[in-house]
């Protein structure tokens, strides 16, 4: 193939935004050391990419899925969840030497010996 069009890649992906976007990807997958599928001919990558697009030699769903991947900005990590519930029983079992209490007892327990200035009192009731 002597020099790749986009006609010629467009029959392979009718949307050209797509074929955009994979050869894209592509070009990118190849600058960070995928292995061609053609040969190289001393072309750029993303003429690299076009054919091989044209010539059908790469898999587009795992094109896609890389595609996908890499455009996501949050990946769900279905172990943290796993992790949180976890935890619990270990909270639980630390405190059952202690009184069981809420968490917000817990925090107005800490709270009980801190005593407020007079002068504090006096001019929270001057200002109302």
């Amino acid at each position: 193939m002597a020099r790749v069009t986009v006609e010629d890649c467009v029959l392979k992906i009718p949307n050209r935004f797509q074929l955009v976007m994979f050869s894209a990807q592509r070009a990118r997958n190849i600058s960070a050391g995928a292995s061609l599928t053609v040969d190289k001919d001393n072309d750029k990558n993303h003429v690299i990419a076009l054919r091989e697009i044209a010539d059908e030699t790469l898999d587009l769903n795992e094109l896609e899925e890389g595609l996908i991947t890499g455009l996501q900005r949050f990946v769900e990590n279905e172990d943290s969840e796993n992790e949180e519930l976890d935890l619990l029983p270990a909270q639980q079992n630390q405190e059952e030497g202690e009184e069981s209490q809420p968490p917000m007892e817990q925090l107005s327990s800490m709270y009980v010996d801190a005593e407020i200035p007079a002068e504090v009192e006096e001019e929270a009731d001057t200002k109302d």
